[in-house]
């Protein structure tokens, strides 16, 4: 900066909100947003979840209309996660390979309601099928093993791919998992189907009330400390993301999000590649929590914290307040 007060004053661009919207930076819209909906058995079922406030469980006819209510809004993706019935959970998560799982069946609702007017993610991993909610297989003692886990991921993957889905998501953290399902993707009659990668996702405390919508709650036996990152590390994220690229993910994503924005921005900086972060439930409890306490407005603290995954370097923002975030930005 060479000029100097008079000459230069910051406010003069500030002063009007015309000159604000036109000097602004960092733009947030229905497109960024990708909508996380949780899928359970019925018709016409509405299940509130009591630790994510505005949170619903839906059957999968609900699932049909809530991609409808995506498409109207202009929020291009929605992302599935299951609340697999206790009785087909099981040690191995053998529903997880069901081509009638509940997964499978709320693609194809969506594919029949919206065509191709939406895109589809799905989640990779075990825990929404376990009996013990780990991510993957477990050997005597509780751990939890990789390459065994990896080969029934891709057989997931594909039984995803099968019923339509655009997007796989691999949340799990295995080690390898992205190179045999791009593989076997490949392979198998769908090479234009992604891969998002959760490559750096961290052992966090803030995915609890997650756990309740998918019911998982109360199942894990242990941690997830030996395959999710350690909260203290950021070098190691970018060997991830690294590996993750290497393997052919398409697009990398960072979670939990706000807590972890520095990562978002070291691994745009050094990889200049399509990176998501996920505001996950413990993120959305806290703001729904202060709006409620009347802490803060809950429409600004929506928009803010949104908007600061964008600066961040996010492409976009997997967020609970996906739909109510559009409705807000399309005025």
């Amino acid at each position: 900066m060479t000029s100097s007060y008079p000459n230069l004053r910051l406010r003069r661009t500030r002063a009007a909100a015309w000159s604000r919207a036109l000097h602004r930076e960092t733009m947030l819209t229905p497109a960024d947003l990708i909508w996380p909906v949780f899928v359970t058995e019925g018709k016409g079922v509405e299940e509130p979840i009591a630790t994510l406030p505005g949170v619903s469980r839906w059957s999968v006819d609900g699932i049909a209309a809530r991609a409808k209510e995506a498409v109207e809004l202009g929020i291009p993706c929605i992302a599935l996660f299951p609340n697999t019935p206790a009785d087909k959970r099981n040690e191995d998560g053998a529903e997880a390979l069901n081509p009638d799982n509940l997964m499978c069946r709320a693609i194809r609702a969506i594919r029949d309601a919206c065509g191709s007017d939406i895109g589809i993610l799905t989640d990779v991993a075990l825990d929404p099928y376990t009996s013990h909610g780990q991510d993957g297989l477990v050997d005597d003692g509780g751990y939890v093993l990789n390459d065994d886990t990896v080969g029934v991921l891709v057989d997931q993957a594909l039984n995803q791919a099968e019923a339509g889905a655009d997007i796989i998501a691999p949340s799990d953290m295995m080690d390898g998992r992205v190179h045999v399902i791009r593989m076997a993707l490949e392979m198998n009659g769908h090479p234009n189907v992604q891969i998002m990668s959760y490559a750096a996702k961290y052992a966090s405390a803030f995915y609890g009330p997650f756990r309740d919508a998918v019911g998982s709650r109360g199942l894990l036996k242990g941690d997830k400390k030996t395959y999710q990152m350690d909260p203290g590390n950021a070098l190691e994220a970018l060997r991830e993301v690294e590996l993750d690229l290497n393997e052919g993910a398409d697009s990398v994503m960072v979670k939990p999000g706000l807590a972890y924005l520095d990562i978002v921005r070291r691994v745009r900086e050094r990889f200049d590649v399509p990176v998501f972060a996920y505001q996950v439930s413990g993120e959305y409890a806290m703001i729904e929590a202060a709006a409620a306490a009347g802490a803060g407005d809950r429409d600004a603290l929506v928009l803010e914290t949104l908007m600061a995954f964008k600066r961040a370097g996010c492409s976009g923002v997997l967020t609970y307040h996906a739909a109510h975030a559009a409705r807000l930005l399309n005025g």
